[in-house]
């Protein structure tokens, strides 16, 4: 059976998922692509993209007002008003899909019916929703009845579908679709041996700093906060992509004295690890790094430099139903302040494979209309 999934490059958590379920797909025996409509389309969805990756960096303040545009806008909500779509079209020749599957609020509409229309065989349409819960940044684009399927991953983002509009029997809860590593146990032997590879003290308890897919962090403020307030801590900085940043970091703890590993993007093997193994995660509210700590049970502090944006505070509302108090930071120079102090953490317990997501894919597939 052929999946074609659509997701886009805006923040990380789309392509994170999508990725995911395309791996998890083939590993049953399926086949599968991954298409961006928004990111190989018409230049103007393109810089529509660009810009919102600018933001989630430099301003995420702006996202309210980027996000409420976008929200009334209709820009892909007609398949007849989408602009540039040969590519599209070309992904969908060569993929033949069975199904199509949106891990993006924006592409489940339009494209779908796109899709549909240049389809020689009827094609279901799938809505995979990663946001943790309702709030501000819930875009009621997620909402097309006319999907045969809205899988959430959580019972609070399902609620929010049904509140607005996605018919009840067409919901379902599948979880959290994450990388594999994420669904198995965590074995001590293999932890250790990863923390030695990647050179990590794993006597001592160290913080680990998360950074975005597209670069937002606070890497730099945060270790000169922790030399200036004496803290001796261990800290492991994710720098993704950035060499520079990667460089500075070693450079700034060598002259400091202070005990930094600085490293590269990592694997979903090395996350799964780090994540079990940090006392402490610091990093943006996205859904992507919010669901792996959920799933790792991992102690979160969130980085909210800058703002935060709508979708943020989706996911940290699902915090703040499950926990006393959620620790937050406008200004990541004050970290030192909070990590004396009792930080929260949830852990989701996830079965050994995403096999509802799947079994339910695989029947909608074969189902006749």
């Amino acid at each position: 059976m052929k999946l074609l999934i659509l997701s886009s490059s805006t923040g990380g958590g789309h392509d994170m998922r999508a990725k995911a379920l395309l791996s998890w797909w083939q590993d049953y025996g399926n086949q599968g692509s991954i298409c961006r409509p928004l990111d190989e389309g018409f230049f103007a969805y393109r810089m529509g993209t660009q810009f919102y990756n600018f933001i989630q960096v430099r301003m995420p303040w702006f996202h309210h007002f980027y996000f409420r545009f976008l929200e009334y806008a209709n820009l892909h909500r007609k398949s007849g008003l989408i602009l540039g779509v040969s590519n599209f079209k070309q992904n969908l020749r060569q993929v033949r899909p069975d199904l199509i599957l949106s891990v993006h609020a924006h592409l489940n509409h339009g494209f779908f019916d796109l899709a549909k229309q240049l389809s020689p065989k009827p094609l279901k349409s799938v809505v995979f929703c990663g946001e943790l819960a309702d709030g501000p940044g819930f875009s009621r684009h997620w909402i097309n009845p006319s999907a045969n399927l809205f899988a959430g991953s959580t019972e609070q983002t399902c609620q929010a579908a049904v509140r607005r509009g996605m018919p009840y029997e067409k919901v379902e809860n599948c979880g959290l679709l994450l990388r594999s590593p994420f669904y198995g146990q965590p074995e001590e032997r293999r932890r250790l041996s990863c923390l030695r590879t990647l050179k990590i003290d794993s006597e001592s308890s160290f913080l680990l700093l998360a950074t975005g897919a597209n670069g937002a962090n606070r890497h730099l403020e945060v270790c000169r906060s922790l030399a200036e307030n004496g803290k001796e801590i261990q800290v492991v900085a994710l720098c993704g992509k950035n060499m520079v940043l990667k460089k500075k970091l070693t450079d700034f703890g060598q002259s400091r004295g202070l005990r930094i590993l600085a490293l590269p993007k990592m694997g979903g093997e090395e996350m799964f690890h780090l994540l079990h193994s940090a006392s402490c995660l610091f990093g943006r509210p996205g859904a992507g790094l919010t669901s792996e700590a959920l799933a790792c049970g991992t102690p979160m502090i969130f980085d909210l430099s800058g703002g935060v944006m709508p979708q943020e505070i989706n996911n940290m509302n699902f915090w703040n139903s499950r926990v006393e108090e959620v620790l937050s930071l406008k200004n990541a120079e004050d970290l030192p302040n909070l990590l004396d102090r009792r930080i929260p953490s949830i852990k989701m317990d996830l079965p050994p494979k995403p096999e509802k997501l799947i079994g339910l894919l695989d029947k909608l597939g074969q189902k006749d209309d």
